[in-house]
């Protein structure tokens, strides 16, 4: 034990160089996940200057997650093998060369291939600069590091779209891009002066990798991910590809877990599953994923598509509820340091984003203001503040030492695949169900009517004041009215899929009743990867 004290507080640094090193891993992971976000807002232009179609526009957020979902749960083992700093500034440097590749991208494939090698590079930053962080501090500061840390990964995904909204707005697409290449080049610079190693075990010879372990991960998440991604638009198993794809995601992931189990040195150590508190946690992050970027994906949406508002507009309403988490985050970090247990704290998190769906669904209209969308954003950020850390806390509080990281790991990939699997299942939520309030919608237009006709006569005269013929004027006045209904038909699904995330969020609670509390009080730092 002395030994294991001894090697932690190797790497604790003091005075200015714990402050660059503070600065260097939060603007890396920053990096990371602002560029997850940054990219949503830009997509029309994207379509528009690539010539691409929607489909294939959507790949260049596909091809990034497939890349961090893969990267994830390898980053302790190759960490291990070329040593953290080298793995660290590698992976700046990837990142930063295919920012600039992205942004002179002459084709929608050339700009996909290179997220991909792009999200290669920024998966390694997240968790890594995470583990420099926890490592830099004196155990008994590990608390306020973990804050520093948190409120990063949770402003950045909000500071993605105003920043994007700007960038577009003002500049260009590229732009977008281009920003990380000074940042990239700041960063390399700190770590390469200032980021130490620790001393880890042997490192494998080439023919003891598990290279076997490598492939089937590789091929089942993304496999998997190609699937949640482009299910709804190839209209699921009624293409080959994707039933193709989901038979691979299946044997790939039984093979996986047969290689893994029996292999000497596997490249994802599953046998920290047995923890129960792990399991649940892994649950929990997989089903916070799925909130957490749900909901963000449909504001942004809802705000620009039904409300007409600027992507910058639509980036700013989400700020004021991150700042809120972000104040939270210390005080939560406090709590537990306290003794409070999380399992409370988790349970009153999801009870909370139940009342934030729930106000959601009934505040959304065709033209709601901002004023009222302000609250229940308020309280989404209480509820993630309330979720976020003691989640990642309560998965990792009966784990010891290596075992910590791996944990993180898979509560990390969960939490990105509990994203695709929202997003997947939200944008087929949203088509099938705006089809069916359109169908039941347009019962309510007959023409006979003489409420219909009313209407379709006002509206014909006021587009015969603008200059139209008769005739004109009444196809105008249908087509007004088709647009009116479309609008109201997607209203009411994402008012369905706020009640349905609600629910969901109700029955997660009495899954706190199988949490075993930890004999070993675990530090915030140590679990928020």
């Amino acid at each position: 034990m002395a030994a294991a004290v001894q090697s932690d507080d190797d790497l604790v640094e003091y005075g200015y160089r714990r402050v660059i090193i503070t600065i260097t891993a939060v603007l890396c992971a920053l990096l990371e996940i602002v560029d997850t976000t940054i990219v949503n807002v830009a997509l029309t232009h994207m379509r528009g200057s690539l010539g691409a179609t929607l489909t294939d526009v959507a790949w260049v957020i596909t091809a990034y997650a497939i890349a961090n979902v893969i990267v994830i749960p390898m980053t302790s083992w190759l960490s291990q093998q070329f040593g953290r700093r080298n793995y660290f500034v590698a992976s700046i440097i990837i990142f930063t060369v295919c920012s600039f590749l992205c942004g002179n991208a002459t084709n929608i494939w050339e700009l996909v291939a290179f997220r991909f090698v792009q999200g290669m590079g920024g998966g390694a930053l997240l968790v890594t600069a995470q583990t420099i962080i926890t490592e830099s501090y004196p155990v008994a500061k590990r608390g306020m590091a973990q804050a520093i840390y948190g409120m990063g990964v949770i402003v950045g995904p909000t500071l993605g779209p105003p920043l994007g909204g700007y960038l577009v707005d003002t500049y260009s697409w590229p732009y977008i891009f281009y920003i990380n290449i000074p940042l990239g080049i700041i960063a390399t610079i700190l770590a390469i002066s200032f980021v130490r190693s620790p001393k880890y075990g042997e490192k494998l010879k080439a023919n003891q990798v598990d290279w076997w372990g490598i492939i089937l991960l590789t091929s089942f998440i993304g496999s998997l991910q190609f699937v949640l991604e482009h299910g709804q638009q190839d209209d699921w198993f009624n293409d080959s590809l994707i039933v193709t794809l989901s038979v691979v995601t299946v044997l790939g992931l039984i093979l996986f877990i047969w290689r893994e189990l029996t292999y000497k040195h596997p490249i994802v150590n599953l046998s920290v599953l047995k923890d129960g508190n792990l399991r649940i946690g892994t649950v929990m992050c997989f089903i916070l994923g799925f909130g957490l970027y749900g909901s963000t994906l449909i504001i942004p949406i809802y705000t620009q598509s039904i409300l007409g508002w600027t992507a910058m507009d639509a980036g700013l309403l989400l700020i004021p509820g991150s700042i809120t988490t972000a104040i939270m985050m210390p005080f939560v970090g406090n709590m537990i340091q306290k003794g409070v247990p999380q399992g409370y704290m988790v349970g009153v998190g999801f009870l909370v984003f139940f009342f934030f769906t729930l106000l959601m669904h009934n505040r959304m209209t065709p033209d709601t203001g901002a004023e009222h969308l302000f609250w229940p954003l308020i309280l989404r950020g209480i509820g993630l503040g309330l979720l976020f850390v003691p989640i990642t806390t309560l998965s990792l509080s009966t784990l010891k030492g290596k075992q910590i990281g791996e944990g993180a790991a898979f509560t990390g990939m969960m939490r990105q695949l509990g994203g695709s699997f929202g997003i997947a299942i939200i944008t087929t939520f949203i088509t099938r169900l705006s089809q069916e309030h359109r169908v039941n919608l347009l019962t309510n237009l007959d023409p006979a009517k003489y409420d219909v006709q009313q209407r379709l006569a006002g509206m014909q005269r006021s587009f015969m004041a603008k200059g139209f013929t008769a005739d004109e004027a009444m196809k105008k006045a249908y087509q007004a009215i088709d647009l009116s209904v479309l609008k109201q038909s997607t209203v009411l699904s994402y008012m369905d899929i706020f009640m349905y995330l609600g629910i969901m969020f109700l029955c997660c609670i009495p899954i706190i009743f199988f949490i075993k509390r930890g004999k070993n009080k675990i530090n915030p730092a140590d679990a928020m990867h």
